[in-house]
């Protein structure tokens, strides 16, 4: 089904549809008349001579130059020319998608000053299929993600690069193969497009999905370790939760019920009176996570469904104001927060994995779960690995958002580095699906030492996966390719999808 853009109906679900799945988009036809009646007032203004940063001026320190009117035709595309200054391998597909998403729903408010062809032909650009080719690196996260969406506006001019059906292809060529038509910039064209957080909005959207899908997973290792460590588990009475009153740490707690409902493996004698924190504390840390995590959405979804642009333009009024919608800021924050969250997570369940390694703290398992100790090492390196990916992802989580550097001679003297915080926290995120996954598989390496027990009903499904994909360890073999395997079943949602196919939809 075709989804019909307004410019304030975008959510996390909508920009997957679209990014990943590769769901089609329209222009509401209320939007394109906005889009028209703001263009409309813009040309009155240039006609009249009137100064309009980025349209008759130049841009930064040089918003004080004033263009001539045969300049600024030109000037748009030298705009672009100079702001696609970025650097490193190209932002994944779904990013790039997902940020020409936010940008079209930014032009849907008629607040840009652009023409509606340049909008129509972005949305070709989704629909059609047509990537273009954005260095991941340039980016600082204020007058929008300039170097970056200035190699996307490249594209539907005819130049650039973009993938096209899986090819790397010159954008002139990746347009003539899909049948877009080429436009050439006029006055504001190049700057409506430019002039937003938009990639940084996009891949926030995208991790805000993907973390919410990882806490659930994380929920379901610790179930798997919960089990075979025999855990008390009155640190997961629905009453202790309620006492404190965190929505997350209620939520966390309650989907760590439903995993091990039916679980034999808790209804073993010889509890300990109090387990230790990485055992009993998972409701409360997950749950801060879960927490986070709404306000993280919260933010990004005001971003994927404002106008985020300079100068704003208000067609009712003949007003025209100059401002700073552009900063990313607000996502930095949202995403420094996800990372630190993420990276908080990734230590528990490291912490858990190392007590089913080690032979004093795993209530009766074989030293690093191997039957032959001494002789072979067993899943000993795995943590090994897991502590090397925590490490990383504890520096990762310092802040990129304090890190501002002046650009522009001073007249752009604060910026939010928001793009650095991106890439970061999807680099955290990856880490921590493969700490995850070494969990994981430990867990199931340690459940079939306590065999003929059998497990809850959602660790169940998820040790069937896992060993689908990873064979019980009966002699030492590299890990390597095991430990990738599960990192990719976690990610893709593989375990998951068959967890709560068994236990039905996790909070």
């Amino acid at each position: 089904m075709t989804i019909s853009l307004t410019g304030t109906n975008l959510d996390i679900e909508t920009v997957v549809k679209v990014a990943r799945e590769g769901a089609p988009v329209s222009l509401d036809p209320e939007a394109r008349k906005r889009i028209e009646k703001c263009r409309a007032l813009l040309e009155d203004k240039i006609q009249k001579k009137e100064i309009m940063y980025g349209v008759n001026t130049g841009i930064g320190e040089l918003a004080n130059v004033v263009l001539t009117q045969e300049q600024v035709e030109q000037y748009q595309r030298y705009l672009i020319y100079s702001h696609a200054a970025g650097y490193g391998e190209p932002m994944p597909e779904e990013v790039v998608r997902a940020a020409i998403l936010g940008r079209i729903s930014c032009h849907c408010h008629g607040h840009s000053g652009l023409r509606p062809v340049i909008t129509e032909t972005m949305v070709e650009l989704l629909n059609k299929g047509v990537t273009p080719v954005m260095c991941q690196k340039g980016s600082v996260g204020a007058c929008g993600d300039l170097s970056p969406m200035a190699q996307m506006a490249l594209v539907p001019m005819g130049e650039g690069e973009a993938f096209y059906k899986g090819e790397r292809l010159p954008g002139a060529e990746a347009l003539e193969r899909a049948g877009i038509k080429p436009v050439v910039l006029h006055a504001r064209d190049g700057l409506a497009m430019i002039n937003g957080s938009n990639v940084i909005a996009g891949m926030a959207a995208l991790a805000v999905h993907d973390v919410h899908r990882w806490l659930k997973m994380s929920e379901v290792a610790a179930a798997l370790t919960l089990e075979v460590l025999n855990a008390n588990m009155k640190a997961y009475d629905e009453r202790l939760h309620k006492t404190r009153g965190y929505p997350g740490a209620l939520e966390s707690a309650a989907n760590v019920r439903r995993l091990t409902e039916g679980s034999e493996l808790l209804d073993r004698p010889g509890k300990k009176v109090q387990d230790a924190y990485s055992l009993r504390s998972t409701p409360q840390v997950v749950g801060a996570a879960r927490d986070a995590l709404k306000w993280a959405r919260y933010m990004v979804e005001i971003e994927l469904n404002g106008a985020a642009d300079n100068p704003v333009f208000f067609p009712d009024e003949q007003l025209v104001l100059t401002g700073a919608n552009f900063q990313g800021v607000p996502l930095a924050f949202a995403l420094e927060l996800l990372g630190t969250a993420v990276t908080t997570v990734a230590v528990l369940s490291e912490r858990r994995h190392n007590r089913l390694m080690n032979p004093h703290l795993s209530a009766g398992l074989p030293a690093f779960l191997t039957k032959g100790a001494g002789m072979f090492s067993g899943l000993m390196l795995s943590q090994y690995t897991a502590g090397a990916l925590v490490c990383e992802n504890r520096i990762l989580s310092h802040p990129a958002a304090t890190g501002s550097i002046p650009a522009a001679a001073d007249q752009e003297d604060f910026v939010s580095m928001g793009m650095t915080t991106a890439l970061k926290t999807r680099q955290i995120l990856d880490n921590a699906q493969a700490v995850l996954g070494i969990e994981l598989m430990a867990g199931a390496q340690a459940a079939d030492f306590r065999r003929p027990l059998e497990l809850g009903r959602g660790t169940r499904a998820a040790y069937g996966v896992i060993r689908k994909h990873v064979a019980r360890l009966e002699a030492d073999r590299p890990l390597f390719d095991d430990i990738n395997a599960l990192k990719d079943a976690v990610a893709s949602g593989e375990i998951l999808s068959a967890v709560e196919a068994a236990v039905g939809p996790l909070a």
